[in-house]
């Protein structure tokens, strides 16, 4: 089964400083129908100023991953982590058993856009940490690279959770297929540009749901960087 998730169907908050459209139910807007899909909770695309960002505030027991698109982020936490996120890198924070942490645009001037992604751990109450990696285009040029998973397969962020993030980049002659075990299903995000998954002609800001089906398909696009998540 192949559902669709248009942009324009999201959840939006404008805060002025922050433009935000949420995938998923999160803060004031809920939507009984997008709770989240398997482990997967949030995927909110992120606007934010220059020199705007969240301030110091806490999570617990849940598997935080930014994405930035455009320009750059500033994070600082309680664990002694202090570190700029940009175009490339995928920042992992196990919020484990407490962690408080703020994420600043690190330009006054230039905003920076980005992607906040939440996974439900397999375990709870466990230590807090930070991972932070950096991938190139190169490495996502015309196929999907590994950039999270379980014990940081392939040089990925480890995270604690049965879930599998891959980040692919798509030209009009590109083409990638990723098997999905008939016990699993899949969830893949356009972040920029168009592609065309599983034969669904997307946009920056769709979704698609996978379950069921033997494989994603990417194929073609124009500029197209995607986001598929293998999900228990």
């Amino acid at each position: 089964m192949i559902t669709v998730r248009k942009a324009t169907d999201r959840g939006h908050a404008d805060h002025g400083w922050l433009d935000s459209h949420h995938t998923f139910s999160f803060a004031d807007y809920y939507d009984p129908e997008h709770m989240g899909f398997r482990a997967l909770r949030v995927i909110n695309d992120d606007r934010v100023e220059g020199g705007k960002g969240f301030g110091s505030h806490s999570h617990r027991d849940m598997e935080i991953i930014s994405y930035v698109l455009e320009g750059a982020l500033a994070h600082e936490d309680s664990i002694g982590t202090g570190a700029i996120i940009k175009p490339g890198d995928v920042q992992r924070m196990s919020a484990g058993r407490g962690v408080t942490h703020s994420e600043f645009n690190a330009s006054k001037a230039d905003g920076v856009h980005f992607l906040q992604i939440w996974i439900q751990p397999d375990k709870q109450g466990i230590a807090p940490g930070y991972e932070q990696k950096s991938f190139s285009d190169a490495d996502k040029r015309g196929k999907l690279c590994l950039v999270a998973s379980p014990g940081g397969a392939g040089g990925s962020v480890a995270i604690h959770a049965d879930a599998k993030v891959y980040a692919g980049i798509f030209g009009a002659a590109d083409k990638a297929t990723l098997a999905i075990d008939p016990e699993r299903s899949a969830w893949v995000h356009v972040a920029q540009g168009t592609a065309r998954v599983n034969g669904k002609d997307l946009a920056a800001g769709d979704g698609l749901a996978l379950t069921g089906e033997a494989a994603v398909v990417i194929e073609g696009g124009d500029e197209g960087e995607v986001l598929v998540f293998d999900l228990a």
